[in-house]
């Protein structure tokens, strides 16, 4: 063979090679380290570039830590694949993200350090906590929201919350849906989604109605807010709990079994 195509073929053989084994996401993970490399540096800076300089000098309180995240977020993914979720979350142009990705498979994908902010929970609210992204986990599941959750999708999913609970002492309270913290925007997890499951796990909270005794006065609409939601628009608030608690019902409108369970979650919450 001639040394000049004898030296190509080895070059693209090579080449074919390289490509067959490097990592898929080899320079998404490049920059994820450049920019967390980035943050790192920008957080020794002292003192600070915008520092008011009104005393002596920069003195450095001994005093401090990381923020810590407060709630988990979980979602679906409303995509046909883990491997399209993936690459939605590794394109700039999207801006969204989350920490976690469990493919139907049970596969889990850590994204993004439970200590930095995600973009998954956009205009929310929840309680008094208007910017959920700056004090949650965003875990996304792998469905396209029409479709039953997997049983090894779930089981992982257990595995990966008991680690977050442990790590950052979450309340049991503050494990919620997409759909609790941006009623009528969102309505994931779908309805076909196990809260029962996951509350008797100790993640999140569900109802006993066996013993309850409502006052006649009580206020189902008041009680949702105590919860949580947001109740601004009324109809958009009922949605969201019943994607939640009562995902068999699909109407907009409260009745006397309501009265129970929201009375019930209120005095959990």
């Amino acid at each position: 063979m001639n040394p000049h195509k004898s030296a190509l073929f080895w070059i693209f053989f090579l080449t074919i090679i390289w490509t067959c084994t490097r990592p898929p996401y080899a320079d998404t993970n490049r920059s994820y380290k450049k920019q967390a490399r980035g943050y790192g540096k920008e957080l020794m800076e002292y003192p600070l570039s915008d520092s008011f300089e009104t005393a002596d000098g920069w003195v450095g309180t001994t005093n401090f830590s990381m923020r810590k995240p407060n709630f988990v977020i979980i979602h679906h993914t409303a995509q046909d694949s883990t491997e399209q979720t993936l690459r939605t979350f590794t394109l700039p142009r999207t801006k969204v993200s989350s920490h976690y990705v469990i493919g139907h498979d049970g596969k889990i994908y850590h994204m993004l350090h439970d200590l930095l902010r995600a973009h998954h929970a956009g205009i929310s609210k929840w309680g008094n906590t208007t910017d959920l992204n700056s004090t949650s986990i965003g875990i996304e599941l792998d469905n396209n929201g029409s479709e039953p959750f997997s049983d090894e999708q779930i089981n992982s999913l257990l595995t990966v919350l008991d680690k977050l609970q442990k790590a950052y002492s979450i309340p049991v309270t503050n494990f919620l849906g997409h759909a609790d913290i941006a009623p009528g925007r969102k309505v994931d997890p779908s309805r076909y989604f196990p809260w029962e499951k996951l509350a008797k796990a100790g993640y999140g909270i569900w109802y006993d109605t066996t013993r309850t005794q409502v006052p006649a006065d009580f206020n189902m609409m008041q009680g949702l807010r105590i919860i949580g939601y947001n109740t601004t628009n009324e109809k958009n608030a009922i949605q969201s709990y019943r994607i939640h608690f009562t995902p068999q019902d699909t109407s907009r409108q409260l009745n006397e079994a309501d009265r129970k369970i929201i009375y019930d979650l209120m005095k959990k919450s």
